[in-house]
């Protein structure tokens, strides 16, 4: 099975202010005369890891990664204002036009998939492809799978209490709204404790098999920080989109070569999100990763995501 390529290092890195606040981190590894393949992490708020450069040849792709708005390297860090979807996809098009990219692929999972869409219904042109894994179409009922007590918290009905116990009200505010008003408080400590409790009861549901090391990993004070916060910050504003959005306006984007991997067992995104997806762009190859849940990291889904890669290059 195909497994991530070795650790490399970013041959450029810098930070690139795309407005009167908000700064983003931008890094280019591998190849500079490669394909160029823009990389979309997850959350919103998850920021880029070593990891995220592996799933490309390094010989063959200019791979690019950021950190959007308020996490990971960007600055200022776990930044709120000014942080929507619109604002994330113009950040996108700021850094194609800083490096001179004419067009290029996109490839992203989880949050990141639901970026990759929008990004590409609003510039079409400028996508090459799209390699998307864990779709998230951002509607209020996806939300609710995961964060207002629905089908996820019936599968792992002992990890949502866990998370319920530590919310001051416990039940009473196991919602989206009432998390989301904790975590950005003026209690600092209890924003935190919450953050800490929402990013653990996510990342437990995100892999088939129970994994401690990558839960450990992902929930670190201040990846969990971001993670929770943007999440819900997004989640409380409808992720920023109109109704069904990127459903409706997948016409836009027919055309564009759209490879799908979902893992047949996802808690977090459930298959019939990537469903629904394939059903409207009927030219978009859907790969079931079997034996797989949500995480990018699972051998079956990697695989996968890693054959997609070097389909673009061969």
């Amino acid at each position: 099975m195909n497994d991530f390529y070795p650790d490399i290092e970013p041959y450029n890195h810098f930070l690139l202010p795309v407005d009167d606040q908000h700064e983003i981190y931008i890094e280019e590894c591998g190849n500079p005369n490669g394909q160029t393949i823009l990389f979309i992490h997850g959350g919103p708020g998850g920021g880029c890891s070593a990891k995220d450069r592996r799933f490309f040849n390094p010989e063959k792709f200019r791979i690019i990664l950021f950190d959007q708005r308020g996490c990971g390297r960007s600055l200022p860090h776990g930044c709120l204002k000014n942080n929507t979807t619109t604002a994330l996809v113009e950040d996108i098009e700021k850094i194609r036009n800083k490096l001179a990219i004419n067009s290029w692929h996109v490839f992203g999972g989880s949050w990141g998939s639901t970026l990759s869409l929008v990004y590409a219904q609003a510039y079409p042109e400028k996508v090459k492809s799209l390699t998307l894994r864990g779709i998230y179409l951002g509607r209020e009922q996806d939300t609710n799978w995961t964060f207002a007590g629905g089908g996820a918290t019936r599968i792992y009905p002992d990890y949502w209490q866990e998370y319920l116990n530590c919310l001051p009200e416990g039940a009473a505010q196991g919602t989206v709204q009432a998390a989301y008003k904790v975590m950005i408080g003026e209690d600092k400590a209890l924003a935190m404790k919450v953050a800490k409790a929402w990013s653990i009861w996510e990342i437990r549901c995100c892999t088939l098999i129970p994994d401690q090391k990558f839960v450990d990993e992902a929930t670190a004070d201040e990846r969990a920080w971001t993670l929770a916060r943007h999440e819900a910050h997004f989640m409380f504003n409808k992720c920023f989109l109109s109704e069904n959005q990127i459903l409706n306006h997948c016409g836009k984007i027919k055309d564009i070569p759209t490879t799908i991997v979902h893992g047949r067992y996802d808690i977090v995104c459930p298959y019939d999100n990537a469903w629904q997806l394939h059903l409207k762009l009927p030219n978009s190859r859907l790969i079931t990763s079997e034996g797989a849940g949500h995480s990018s990291s699972e051998p079956n889904t990697r695989h996968h995501l890693i054959n997609a890669t070097n389909a673009l290059v061969d």
